[in-house]
């Protein structure tokens, strides 16, 4: 679980941390003082499961920065920590998980924790496709980065495909023409070389000039919802591989079944 705390208040950061270290040991943890930060963060690809926020804040309020984050997080869960009840129709609009009263203490976290609207799942799996919004790809949690940029959109088309590809075929759908042979095997060696640096390689079907990946290795929110898992259902929020012109089509076919 990785959750992250914010508070303008360098004392009463230092308080809602200790509660948390003290209610989720295991959890991964990251504390911030400025909203900004935290917008940083989650724009650079990581992906809270919690949000522990000071409701009155100068820079941006907790509610402004929670809008902000679900954004590209929709099943974030927002608990806010404040010393006010001012905030609390705007936390019931936004659905939030929790309103806690300052000072926070290990049981209140703990509370919440147990009680959270959108329940964390626990995963045996290190790889995570996201597919709802902009395609993301995450190792342990952490976003992936290729050497070549086009090999992220060349596995996004296997990910979307779930069979494998031959090269003719992913060429076509990313450059809508054909393709230098070599500059193929360029992305397809960069992005085996990745998985295998991180040990991850088993998630790949490799064979002769075709590609794909094996599903039940990764998790990924398109894939839980063709299987129909509730998370997923509520997680779409009407938009898919966003960056990709050609992942229109399997929109489309979201769109109908939404």
């Amino acid at each position: 679980m990785k959750i992250f705390a914010i508070d303008d208040e360098p004392k009463a950061l230092r308080v809602l941390c200790r509660a948390i270290a003290e209610a989720a040991p295991d959890a991964e943890l990251r504390e911030f003082e400025r909203p900004a930060d935290m917008i940083a963060a989650v724009e650079g690809g990581e992906t809270p499961d919690v949000l522990f926020s000071d409701a009155d804040m100068p820079e941006m309020s907790g509610v402004e920065l929670a809008k902000t984050l679900k954004l590209r997080c929709p099943m974030l869960n927002v608990v806010f920590a404040t010393g006010y009840d001012d905030y609390m129709r705007d936390a019931l609009n936004l659905h939030a998980s929790g309103y806690l009263k300052k000072p926070i203490t290990a049981e209140d976290v703990r509370a919440e924790l147990e009680n959270l609207r959108h329940p964390v799942r626990p995963s045996p799996h290190r790889v995570r496709f996201q597919c709802f919004g902009n395609f993301e790809v995450y190792i342990d949690g952490h976003p992936v980065t290729f050497r070549r940029e086009k090999t992220k959109e060349y596995l996004a088309y296997l990910v979307d495909r779930e069979t494998m590809c031959t090269g003719a075929e992913i060429a076509v759908a990313l450059w809508e023409d054909d393709v230098n042979a070599s500059y193929l095997r360029t992305l397809r060696k960069d992005l085996i070389d990745t998985f295998t640096a991180a040990g991850c390689a088993d998630i790949l079907i490799n064979a002769w000039q075709r590609q794909g990946v094996q599903a039940d290795l990764v998790d990924c929110d398109y894939y839980d919802w063709k299987k129909g898992k509730p998370w997923a259902i509520n997680a779409y929020r009407g938009e898919y591989m966003t960056q990709y012109s050609w992942a229109e089509l399997t929109h489309g076919k979201l769109e109908k079944q939404a």
